[in-house]
C-alpha cells in the first residue's frame, strides 16, 4: 500500500472503497456484527468468517494499532475513511470485543514485547476473545476490595476466587484479571494476570437477565494457573494499569450514544410508525422535536468523541475526560432506547410471535439491557466523582472534617 500518512486522503479513500467493494460479501450488507450481542458463541457464516480474514489481514479493524503487531499503523484520519467507507458499503468491522475495546490498547502501554508479539496479533485477526475479570460479589464500586488470591509458585501463579459480571466469559479465551498478591495492602497489592479460559479449575456460570439473555457470568477459580510470562506490569503494579484500562472501557463504553447501536435512524423509524405531515415532517409535533433533539446532542457527541480521541493520541492515552464521555454516551443511548419503543408503540413491546417482527422483538430487549449502561463500566455516580475531583477540581468532602 502506499504511505498516505498526512498525503491524499481522497487518493486513500478510493483505494479503500476498491478494496471493500472487493472483498465485502453482499450478503451481509446491512447485517449486524456477529462479535456484538448475544451472538458470540455462534459460529461465523462462510461469509462473517472470509470478511473477519480480509479485514484482521489488512489491520484495518485495528488500523490506529502498530503495523509490527499486525495493527494498520494509520493516522486518526485514514482510521476515520475506512470507517466511512465501511458505513457507505453497509459493513461493519468485524475485529471488535473487550481485546480490541480494553486490553489491547493497555498492553500496547504495559505490555513487554514478548507480550504484545503473542498476544496483540491474534486480537488484530480476531482469532482469540478475551473477557474482563474485575468485579466481584464484595468488589463492585470499591473494585480495589478485591479478594481473589494469586499465590506464587516458582513459575506460575495459582488463582483462587470469585468474579461476577465477567462479560461473555463462557466464549472468552483469554481472561484479563485483578488479583491480590499482597494481603497487607489494598491497592498496592493488586497484580494483573493474563489467564487463560481453557483450563481445569475455571468455570462459568451465565447470569440470566431480565431481557431474556446472558451477558454476564459468574466466574469461578479453583487452583486455576497463570504463568509468570503472563504477568502484566510489576508485581503488585497492577491498580495503575487497571485504571487506564477503566478509561479504555469507558470510552468504548461512551461509544454506544455515539451511533455504536446501529439500525435505521430515529428519523426513519418515526415515519414509518408513526407517519408524516403533508411536508413530509415526523407527524407528532413534540416527538418530532425530541427526535431531532436527540440527533443533533448525537451528533455533536460523536465530533466531541473524535476530539477527545484525538487529543489522547498526544496525551499518551485516555484522560479522566473519558467520565464525561461515558456519561453522556450512555445517557443518549438510554434515551434513544425510550424514544424507539414511543415511535413504535405496541410494536415496540413484544415478546414473542408472529404479530412482530425481528428488529421489533430485539428493540424492547436492547431497551431493557440499556438500563444496564449506566452502571456498568463504572456508575453514573462514580464518573460524576471522578469528574469533580480530577477534572473540576472540587474538594473530596467525604474526607472533610
Amino acid at each position: 500500500m502506499a504511505d498516505f500518512g498526512g498525503g491524499d486522503l481522497e487518493a486513500f479513500r478510493s483505494e479503500v472503497r476498491s478494496w471493500v467493494e472487493a472483498n465485502f460479501p453482499a450478503s451481509l450488507k446491512g447485517k449486524p456484527n456477529p462479535m456484538a450481542g448475544e451472538g458470540r458463541g455462534d459460529p461465523l457464516t462462510p461469509d462473517q468468517d472470509a470478511w473477519r480474514r480480509a479485514v484482521g489481514e489488512k489491520g484495518w479493524g485495528t488500523p490506529t494499532w502498530p503495523a509490527a503487531y499486525g495493527g494498520g499503523g494509520l493516522n486518526g484520519a485514514q482510521a476515520r475513511v475506512i470507517q466511512g467507507e465501511f458505513a457507505r458499503a453497509g459493513a461493519y468491522n468485524p475485529i471488535g470485543g473487550m481485546g480490541v475495546m480494553m486490553f489491547g490498547p493497555t498492553l500496547l502501554e504495559y505490555g513487554t514485547e514478548a507480550q504484545k508479539q503473542e498476544h496483540i496479533p491474534p486480537i488484530v485477526r480476531g482469532e482469540l476473545q478475551w473477557c474482563q475479570g474485575f468485579s466481584e460479589p464484595g468488589a463492585g464500586s470499591d473494585l480495589a476490595a478485591l479478594q481473589t488470591k494469586a499465590e506464587d509458585k516458582g513459575d506460575h501463579f495459582l488463582i483462587n476466587g470469585q468474579k461476577v459480571w465477567t462479560s461473555g466469559a463462557q466464549y472468552a479465551d483469554w481472561c484479563f484479571c485483578l488479583v491480590r498478591t499482597d494481603p497487607a495492602k489494598k491497592h498496592e497489592g493488586i497484580s494483573f494476570v493474563l489467564i487463560d479460559m481453557n483450563q481445569p479449575g475455571v468455570e462459568v456460570r451465565p447470569i440470566l437477565l431480565i431481557n431474556g439473555l446472558a451477558p454476564f457470568c459468574e466466574t469461578f477459580f479453583t487452583d486455576a494457573r497463570a504463568e509468570k510470562k503472563n504477568l502484566v506490569g510489576p508485581l503488585n503494579g497492577g491498580w495503575t494499569i487497571a485504571k487506564r484500562l477503566l478509561q479504555h472501557e469507558r470510552s468504548g463504553i461512551s461509544g454506544m450514544g455515539g451511533g455504536g447501536m446501529g439500525g435505521p435512524s430515529l428519523v426513519d423509524l418515526a415515519k414509518k410508525y408513526v407517519g408524516v405531515d403533508e411536508q413530509g415532517r415526523i407527524a407528532d409535533p413534540d416527538l418530532r422535536m425530541r427526535v431531532i433533539r436527540n440527533t443533533m446532542e448525537t451528533k455533536a457527541f460523536q465530533q466531541t468523541a473524535f476530539r477527545v480521541m484525538a487529543e489522547s493520541k498526544g496525551n499518551s492515552g485516555p484522560s479522566a475526560a473519558t467520565s464525561i464521555m461515558k456519561n453522556a454516551g450512555t445517557w443518549l443511548a438510554q434515551e434513544r432506547h425510550e424514544l424507539t419503543l414511543e415511535i413504535m408503540g405496541h410494536q415496540g413491546l413484544g415478546w414473542e410471535g408472529d404479530d412482530f417482527d425481528r428488529y421489533e422483538l430485539e428493540t424492547v430487549r436492547a431497551w431493557l439491557y440499556g438500563k444496564a449502561f449506566t452502571i456498568f463500566g463504572g456508575s453514573q455516580e462514580v464518573q460524576s466523582n471522578i469528574v469533580s475531583k480530577r477534572i473540576l477540581g472540587l474538594p473530596d468532602l467525604t474526607q472533610a472534617k
